[in-house]
């Protein structure tokens, strides 16, 4: 098993940035890749980025959103920047032991393991 714990969320007004963490412990070889995703009140969870041999993000937050990983760490970071309310969301991160050299899954039920999520909210 495999513990994904988020930090790095809270409250930032709009145009403002935040750094996300997650950690991962447990049996780390399992984190090959890693997405972030989102869900907003009264919306499906959505894919937001992801890191393999690659990365990608969604063309919501594309020039925004950075996705980065410390391998030595076991973390994978989210840099948000250029916020905006519609970024408002409990993010979650999520694992899968297989890697991709040049593609990123963004359907969540290729992932594994899930962690509990952090609030993020944009104030206009």
């Amino acid at each position: 098993q495999v513990q994904l714990v988020e930090s790095g969320g809270g409250l930032v007004q709009a145009g403002g940035s935040l750094r996300l963490s997650c950690a991962a412990s447990g049996r780390t070889y399992t984190t090959s890749t890693m997405g972030w995703f989102r869900q907003a009140p009264g919306k499906e969870r959505e894919f937001v980025a992801g890191i393999s041999g690659s990365t990608t993000v969604a063309d919501s937050v594309k020039g925004r959103f950075t996705i980065s990983r410390d391998n030595a760490k076991s973390t994978v970071f989210l840099q948000m920047n250029s916020l905006k309310p519609e970024d408002t969301a409990v993010y979650y991160c999520a694992a899968r032991g297989t890697f991709y050299s040049d593609y990123v899954p963004r359907d969540q039920n290729y992932y594994n393991y899930w962690g509990q999520g952090t609030q993020v909210t944009v104030s206009s």
